[in-house]
């Protein structure tokens, strides 16, 4: 009986220590809120899965080499776009690039599904040559660790992950500056391989932007993306697959409206204002210079450069118009002050005037005609000239302040019709320019 009870007890106790070393080869999965135990992974597990598919592999060859094209699936996280540097025609764009293939070769047998390893697995397994065609500048970022992240499926698929920082090239048409737009675009393809050996293709999200009020674009506004899928052929025969992403980025007119548009404007009135003419001329003569700082030294006429080479004009024409008003009128007042100079008896004979006696008035004889005050526009008309026509056919002709056969205008009309004249014409400038530009 006593032999029955302690054999009973040490079956009792295998059969919980049995309980307790199943109960460390599993853990706890929640499955719909339903704990169930699942095959625990130990290090010493994916340490195996490693070594075995390295062993043998060659990470110069591409997968599935001389049966099939590779295809890689790529997508792009824009983290941020800017600046956009007009100088240079180039801008700064920051993304995480994730490429994806499968590799037959690294197919593995277990109960992990995925495979989730750090950058020192990258060098040892193929990877893409995949370059950005249109950068001048890449830089991978390094900093803790390289951001560089690498993914295994047990049915092969890789997924390969960087973060890069790029200038890439983007050729402004400045034509309508500072009313533009403009298509940046992303090209990437293989360095080496052509479409007969790799295929690139998007993935069904291929692009997907961050947050934009943090983006560093400045003066411009981000409209919107698209993407687009291309061929290209070079001279040795072989075709490559490029991809591409084009960014299109709409031109903001604040800063431009402030420094130029409403200087220059008022400018223009302020010229109308005889004194400052020649202030106004340089002063246009400056902002025309600074305009240009901001662009490239392209050889076309910007919108800007229309705009600010019309206030130009307007300023100058002020001061042309000036110039004459003020030339006509002191030539008038120097002939009205040596007018004032000569006797009362302008164009009569001293003989004509008889003085009877002493202290006695003058007379007048039938020859004598009274002297009347010269109005500003009355001219004696020359021998055998028509004083109704707008020709020379004044006095002063002879003084050589006209010249032969010139039309006689009178300065009052010409001041009269440049006060209409000036303001209409920018005013209607100012009119065609803007629904030209903006809605046209």
């Amino acid at each position: 009986m006593m032999l029955w009870r302690l054999l009973a007890l040490l079956s009792l106790c295998a059969a919980i220590g049995s309980g307790k070393k199943e109960d460390e080869d599993y853990e706890d999965v929640p499955i719909n809120k339903t704990w169930v135990l699942s095959p625990k992974v130990y290090e010493s597990d994916v340490t195996l899965i490693l070594n075995k598919l390295l062993l043998g592999y060659d990470n110069k060859l591409r997968p599935d080499i001389g049966v099939r094209p590779t295809v890689i699936e790529t997508a792009v996280y824009v983290n941020s776009i800017g600046p956009v540097d007009p100088i240079n025609m180039e801008y700064t764009i920051d993304i995480f690039f994730a490429q994806t293939w499968y590799d037959s070769r690294l197919k593995f047998n277990s109960t992990m599904k995925q495979l989730m390893l750090n950058s020192n697995m990258v060098g040892k397994i193929w990877i893409p040559d995949t370059f950005f065609r249109n950068s001048r500048k890449s830089d991978a970022h390094w900093i803790t660790t390289p951001n560089r992240l690498l993914r295994l499926w047990s049915n092969g698929r890789v997924m390969y992950t960087l973060r890069l920082t790029i200038n890439a090239e983007c050729y402004l048409k400045l034509h309508n500056f500072p009313m533009d737009e403009h298509s940046c675009p992303l090209e990437f393809s293989s360095y080496g391989y052509p479409r007969n050996e790799i295929m690139y293709r998007w993935q069904r999200r291929a692009v997907e932007v961050a947050d934009q009020r943090y983006w560093r674009l400045y003066q411009f506004a981000f409209v919107g993306l698209r993407n687009s899928s291309d061929v290209a052929h070079t001279q040795s025969g072989d075709h490559y697959v490029i991809l591409t992403i084009f960014f299109d980025l709409s031109r903001r007119m604040g800063y431009f409206t402030i420094q130029t548009y409403i200087p220059c404007s008022m400018i223009v009135v302020l010229s109308w204002v005889g004194g400052a003419c020649i202030t106004t001329v340089l002063t246009m003569t400056t902002l025309s210079t600074i305009s240009r700082k901001s662009l490239p030294k392209v050889s076309y006429i910007t919108a800007m450069d229309l705009f600010v080479s019309v206030c130009f004009i307007f300023t100058f024409a002020a001061l042309m118009e000036y110039g004459t008003l003020h030339y006509f009128t002191s030539n008038r007042q120097k002939k009205k002050t040596v007018k004032k100079k000569k006797p009362l008896t302008r164009g009569v004979s001293v003989f004509a005037l008889v003085n009877i006696r002493p202290g006695t008035s003058l007379l007048q004889m039938n020859n004598i005609l009274p002297y009347h005050e010269e109005d500003d526009y009355a001219y004696e008309c020359l021998d055998g000239k028509d004083c109704a026509s707008f020709f020379c056919c004044f006095d002063d002709c002879r003084s050589g302040r006209w010249r032969e056969n010139r039309m006689h205008v009178r300065v009052s009309k010409i001041d009269s019709y440049a006060r209409i004249f000036f303001p209409t014409a920018f005013g209607l400038f100012n009119l065609v320019y803007w629904i030209g530009y903006l809605y046209l």
